[in-house]
């Protein structure tokens, strides 16, 4: 009998694989469509046209139900439509398609009540709902919250804004009403803690987003009361208390006071509750090191504060601790019992598990980036042991490439015992880019450019040049001061080391360095830079360059100008150590940046130059509260001939003035003079610049400066009885086009030839 229902089920199967081919024939060959009908229900929401060019379903063709159901989708996709039905019915020799659609009503008028305290226009300009449109649920709402949103940055924290759809009879449009109740205009002029007795006022300010109006309110927006914003300011008071050991805290109240005007004051009542501190701290199940010595590594100790961030840190120390001795699969569980008034007893409970070696690395998802590329910046190769501290940082490193959309890594088991692959999974994005636009700066004047860049070249690629992990750049630039051309590759990783070795060849042409001269360099440079320890990199350049000093207006210069005109050839190394530990590239609140550079030309390299330099650049950052930035920078720098040469040329000397360093003065301007008082420049530099910089609203920031210098006619001559000073003033702003810096400087120590008024510099940029 078993045997019997076995070849039943054989027989079957065999049936259904000869009839498979016949049924997906019979799919395909479907009844012919011989006529297209389109009909609606209500007006014409989209044209019969526009139907039948989104309809893959087509006059003389089989009918098919999956290109209905395409067809379907297309035509919802299109935005018009409300409703579609597709149905099929005979017809001679074949079928009718019958497309019916009801369409999305159209609107035929926006309407705003009660808008009283701004006007109708202000409120309008925020409704992207406009008449003749297609009626969106999601573009009301969208309108909605706009209209919220420039209420609530005028104080009015009690604003309600609703919409309703009205359908005009006999018709397919609709009016749409958004319906204002503005309520009063409150400011929140103080703020008041009540029952906080274990933390300072200004501790628990410095969390809060609610802030009190003060003469910056404006611009940032300070002093409103949103009721979404004091819920997320309780969540940060309950955080600050409980990282202070007062686990059983509460925010029990947020009450307003009405005060004269507008003002209103703000009480917020809290119940501290008593402080904890750890009565035991214990660790069960730990074998690989003595449990003492792990234990001691722990942030929270026996009679440390018990606090949700110290338990945090704990976890994730004990994870790496396991982690880079290659134990994957560890897992903490922290318990917490009471041990009486004020105390806990906190116990990690550890399960090691095994020690995991890496056994393949796997790379996913790089559809373009070549393999090597990725695995150079893998820290653990096969047969490491499987340390996760080093396998994020690999994925840091990649993320740093700015390759890729995502990247996850991830261990997967293998079937040898003791040994995990690692997954490494990419998701490639866009690398290239070409932009061209305008700029202006100060010193520049105005200048258009045209840029193409390519971060992930491969000069051996052929025809995509895509994948290497080298930068390409060209770069053109045309101005009324300027006139640039640069071509440059770089290759990060060179033979294979991390090195990275790069070369430029370039045309600059300047007219901005001088009102009587202009200067023109054009050559290449081939440069190294390695990275030697954590914070230090060493760099070195060879560079071989033209520079012609020409239109020379010979009337109104001195003699050193007038002979300096001509071509030069210079042929140059340059050496370099940077000392960088600043937070951030963009906008830097720690840290520093020390720079120390050195070059010298002629001599056995070649060329009729014949000089050499040394320059120290420092930058030094300190955050301060409420987010304020102050900035210490300073240089001293020296040049001097060498060999049989008797003087600096007037490009390699050096000049003070303008905006990135003394901005109360003129580009060059600070430093030795001829007789008709134009710069000629010096063999001494030193400078030092402090700033002050404040938050006013969201990617805008206000500045305070001080800038002194001196540029001397000797080398070595640090003297500072030439010194020039300025103070200023400037904004910081951090627009999508790029960071736009604007100083006023103001001469208060100044030479006969460079005194008041003061300077305005500007750099500004923008992209297209």
């Amino acid at each position: 009998m078993r045997f019997f229902r076995h070849i039943h089920c054989l027989v079957a199967v065999a049936i259904l694989f000869a009839l498979a081919p016949v049924l997906k024939a019979q799919e395909q060959t479907g009844p012919i469509i011989r006529e297209i009908a389109v009909e609606y229900v209500g007006p014409p929401a989209i044209s019969e046209q526009r139907v039948r060019d989104n309809l893959a379903t087509k006059v003389g063709e089989p009918y098919s139900e999956r290109a209905v159901e395409s067809d379907i989708r297309a035509l919802y996709a299109t935005g018009g439509v409300a409703n579609v039905r597709m149905f099929a019915e005979p017809a001679a020799d074949g079928v009718k398609v019958t497309v019916l659609l009801q369409g999305r009503p159209v609107i035929e008028e926006v309407v705003i009540e009660g808008a009283e305290q701004l006007s109708m226009n202000r409120v309008r300009r925020e409704v992207s709902t406009k008449v003749g449109d297609v009626l969106s649920e999601e573009k009301l709402e969208s309108d909605r919250q706009k209209i919220l949103k420039i209420y609530e940055d005028r104080f009015y924290s009690d604003v309600q804004v609703q919409f309703r759809v009205q359908e005009i009879a006999n018709s397919n449009r609709v009016r749409v009403i958004f319906q204002i109740t503005e309520g009063p205009r409150l400011v929140v002029r103080r703020i008041n803690f009540i029952g906080n007795d274990s933390v300072l006022p200004r501790d628990l300010l410095k969390v809060m987003k609610t802030k009190t109006w003060n003469i910056l309110s404006f611009f940032n927006k300070s002093g409103r009361l949103l009721p979404a914003q004091m819920e997320e300011d309780k969540v940060a008071i309950r955080t600050l208390y409980q990282n202070r050991g007062f686990a059983d805290v509460q925010v029990q109240d947020f009450q307003t006071v009405p005060l004269e005007s507008d003002g209103v004051e703000l009480n917020i009542t809290i119940v501290e509750g008593i402080q904890y501190r750890v009565n035991n701290l214990k660790l069960e199940g730990v074998n690989i090191v003595p449990t003492e010595d792990l234990k001691a590594r722990l942030s929270m100790q026996n009679g440390s504060l018990f606090t949700p961030k110290g338990m945090g840190d704990d976890l994730k120390l004990l994870r790496d601790f396991y982690g880079a001795r290659g134990y994957v699969d560890m897992v903490a569980m922290p318990e917490v019992l009471p041990a009486g008034p004020g105390a806990v007893d906190v116990t990690y409970r550890i399960d090691e598990q095994f020690q995991s070696y890496v056994n393949l690395v796997n790379i996913q998802g790089n559809t373009r980036t070549k393999d090597r590329v990725i695995r150079r910046e893998m820290a653990v190769k096969p047969g490491d042991v499987f340390d996760t501290t080093l396998v994020d940082v690999s994925r840091k490193r990649l993320e740093n490439l700015n390759y890729f959309d995502k990247v996850e890594t991830v261990p997967t088991e293998t079937i040898v015992p003791g040994r995990k692959d690692l997954n490494v999974i990419v998701n490639e994005k866009r690398t290239g880019s070409f932009n061209f636009g305008v700029g202006f700066s100060t010193t520049d004047s105005l200048v258009g450019f045209a840029e193409l860049q390519q971060s992930n070249f491969d000069l051996f690629n052929w025809p995509t040049f895509v994948g290497g992990g080298q930068r390409f750049r060209i770069r053109a630039q045309y101005g009324l001061q300027r006139k640039d051309f640069v071509v440059s590759l770089t290759e990060p990783w060179f033979m294979g080391y991390k090195l990275s070795v790069g070369g430029e060849a370039y045309y600059r042409e300047a007219n901005f360095l001088s009102s009587v001269y202009n200067q023109s360099n054009y050559g290449f440079a081939i440069q190294a830079r390695k990275q030697l320890w954590r914070a230090l990199a060493g760099r070195l350049e060879y560079r071989l360059e033209g520079i012609d000093i020409f239109d020379v207006d010979t009337d109104n210069v001195g003699q050193f100008i007038q002979d300096s005109a001509g071509l030069y050839t210079r042929s140059a190394f340059t050496g370099g150590l940077t000392w960088d530990t600043r937070d951030s590239l963009f906008l830097t609140r720690r840290g520093e940046l020390v720079e120390f550079t050195t070059f010298i030309a002629g001599g056995g390299l070649g060329g009729d130059v014949q000089d050499y330099g040394v320059s120290i650049e420092a930058s030094k950052y300190f955050l301060l509260p409420w987010d304020m930035i102050f900035t210490v920078k300073g240089e001293l720098a020296v040049v001097d001939s060498w060999g049989g040469s008797n003087e600096v040329p007037i490009f390699d000397r050096l000049y003070l003035g303008g905006a990135n360093n003394l901005r109360g003065f003129n580009y060059r301007e600070v430093g030795p003079v001829d007789q008709y008082d134009n710069p000629i420049g010096g063999q001494s530099l030193g400078y030092m610049t402090l700033e002050l910089t404040f938050p006013i609203m969201s990617r805008v920031r206000g500045a305070v400066f001080t800038d002194a210098g001196f540029v001397n006619a000797d080398a070595y001559d640090f003297s500072t009885s030439d010194v020039n000073a300025d103070i200023g003033i400037g904004l910081r702003l951090d627009l999508p086009i790029g960071p736009i810096r604007v100083d006023y400087g103001y001469p208060v120590i100044h030479d006969t030839w460079n005194g008041p008024p003061g300077k305005f510099n500007f750099n500004i940029g923008y992209q297209f």
